[in-house]
Parts: C-alpha cells; structure tokens; sequence
C-alpha cells in the first residue's frame, strides 16, 4: 500500500493546480523558505499554532486526495502529494498523515487537532496537525506542529458509488512546519 502511496505522489507532481489564498484568515506567512518575493498565505485563527512554537518551513503542496467507496459512499483512503520549496521536491506526503523528505530523510506523522480546522464549500478543509511521531534528525526531525492552509479543490466526489471503487481528486495546499522555540 505504501508503494501504491509514494507512486501516486509521484505522479502527482504533474498537476499544476494554483494556490488561492483562504479569504477567512487574518496572519500572512510566507509559503516557501526562500525571502525572495515569496506568497503569502493567511492564517485562520482556529488553525493557529500555540505560542512556544516557531517556523521552521512553508512548502506548498501538489498532489491527490484519493477516495475509496465504501457503503456507497465516498470515504478518504489517503493523500498522495509533492512537496516542493520553489519547485523544487523536497518531501512525500502519504496516509498517516505522514511526510518523509526526499533531502535527507527525515519524517514527521501527525493527527489533527481536535476542532482545529476551517472547512470550506469547494475544497479540502484547512488544519492544524500535532506531531505524533518524528524520525531522523533532519529538516522534519523535530518538527512540532503542521498546517495545511490555502487549499483548493481535494473534496470527494458527490452521490453514490460502487464499492470498492476508487478515485483520486487533484488539490493544492500550503504546508507550514514548526518546532520548539
């Protein structure tokens, strides 16, 4: 399944969706690393990360929500995402959630926060994660916290279905990181 997972990541760096900033939020942040000229994402206050918590990486995310159905109906089975820094792939993202970074390594897992969510009429719902798991020492090694914010399409399919059947839905998404400090 993890295979099925990272080569669905893989494929999904082909989809070029756009980032839209959420029209609900109120802190910017920029979405990647780098200082030049970077866009800026808002921050709904109930997806806010605790105090004590500090950036350590804004990346955005291209990739596939991917749908099983299950009673008829459509149920979440897992993402299937690239992360990238300017274009650049810097991480898989997959059922866990879980993000594990092509550059050395590293892996953070995380679950949502309880209430800690924006939802939103014509896209995935915008969350804060809390790390359950981190392994390596490298750039998601310590990573406390997760956000994902601005994001655009990802949303299951409506009506019924047939068992077992699959489908995966493109969505974009920024992801911020924090750690300790």
């Amino acid at each position: 399944m993890k295979r099925i997972a990272l080569s669905m990541a893989f494929r999904a760096i082909a989809i070029g969706a756009g980032l839209a900033a959420c029209s609900s939020a109120y802190q910017p942040v920029p979405t990647s690393s780098k200082t030049a000229a970077p866009q800026q994402v808002q921050i709904p206050d109930a997806v806010k990360v605790p105090s004590g918590n500090k950036l350590a990486g804004s990346f955005e995310g291209h990739g596939v929500q991917i749908y099983q159905c299950t009673n008829n109906s459509w149920t979440l089975l897992q993402p299937a995402a690239i992360i990238s820094d300017n274009g650049n792939p810097i991480a898989l993202h997959s059922k866990g959630p879980v993000w594990i970074s092509t550059i050395d390594g590293s892996e953070v897992s995380a679950t949502p926060v309880p209430n800690a969510m924006v939802n939103h009429d014509d896209a995935i719902p915008e969350l804060l994660l809390k790390a359950t798991e981190n392994h390596g020492t490298g750039q998601f090694g310590s990573v406390t916290y997760v956000q994902r914010l601005a994001t655009k399409g990802g949303l299951a399919p409506k009506g019924r279905c047939a068992n077992r059947a699959q489908v995966s839905v493109p969505y974009s998404a920024s992801y911020l990181f924090y750690t300790a400090g």
